[in-house]
């Protein structure tokens, strides 16, 4: 039986894909996704892992509410697979808030 970590620490600078954001590392944890527009890459299986071989956009499509932050769910436009992640610091609280206003059924 193969031994896989659940997380590979992965913070990386990036250029956002569908906003073209200069994205820079978060410093204290991995940063997976844009805090502009708050995309993402479907490029992991596990988080930092880089084993995803789609590579279709993540999209957010709900927040929810998680510990003393939130998360973020995304839906990939490629092969519809559910992700969270929870949200960073400087992430767009404009754009937190209004996903949140339109709530929808991703299950």
């Amino acid at each position: 039986m193969e031994n896989t970590k659940k997380f590979t620490m992965k913070d990386e600078d990036f250029v956002c894909e569908v906003c073209r954001e200069k994205v820079k590392a978060l410093g204290y944890t991995a940063r997976d996704h844009c805090p502009k527009c708050l995309c993402s890459k479907h490029v992991d299986i596990n988080p930092g892992d880089r084993k995803a071989g789609c590579h279709g956009i993540l999209k957010p499509i709900a927040i929810e509410k998680f510990k003393k932050t939130y998360k973020i769910i995304y839906k990939c436009e490629k092969c519809g697979v559910i992700k969270k992640n929870i949200m960073a610091k400087d992430d767009n609280m404009d754009l937190i808030i209004e996903i949140m206003s339109h709530p929808v059924n991703f299950n």
